[in-house]
């Protein structure tokens, strides 16, 4: 009697298989935006005087409202610092991290479109995060709040940028899932 019982806490049971195959497919989704994310912003970058624009951060947008939390802040976080650190930007790497991760914290999961009404409020909130984040970890950097003045410009252009990544994904991402990607 107390071997069936064990033998049946072996035997995987259909359940357990769906579980454990969702929670393997989310781990593969996160690293493999985190990935995206790293390679726009480490490689497909465009200098801009002490930094660089890039549309990681589109990725990470898409990111933020496809994966749960704690899943989206690590490809904002990890993608981006990554990025920075193997980039010779490594200076950048903690406000990277602290930022993207505050920047998912704009976005929702919780509506069937991509494109609802708070993720596209959150364009113009995650481009504020990210112009005045790198705002104030330069002053603090450089013992300067008019020097960091310069770099606004390229960071505007890069959440600019990104938004428009994420308006373009959003929509062909609710139509692979419409249809059964």
């Amino acid at each position: 009697m107390k071997q069936d019982h064990l033998t049946q806490l072996k035997q995987p049971t259909k359940e357990n298989r769906i579980e454990k195959r969702e929670r393997l497919r989310l781990m593969v989704l996160t690293a493999l935006l985190t990935a995206i994310v790293y390679i726009l912003t480490a490689y497909l970058h465009i200098p801009v005087g002490r930094g660089y624009v890039h549309l990681g951060d589109g990725v990470l947008y898409l990111a933020a409202c496809i994966l749960p939390l704690p899943h989206g802040i690590f490809v904002g976080s990890v993608g981006a610092a990554l990025a920075d650190c193997l980039s010779g930007f490594h200076l950048w790497a903690p406000a990277s991290a602290i930022i993207k991760a505050l920047t998912v914290l704009c976005f929702t999961r919780k509506s069937k479109k991509l494109l609802c009404t708070r993720n596209i409020l959150a364009l113009p909130l995650a481009a504020l995060l990210c112009v005045g984040g790198y705002y104030i970890y330069e002053a603090l950097l450089y013992g300067s709040f008019l020097s960091p003045l310069a770099s606004i410009p390229g960071n505007l252009i890069q959440s600019l940028c990104s938004s428009a990544l994420f308006l373009i994904l959003s929509p062909v991402w609710n139509s692979r899932i419409n249809k059964g990607l």
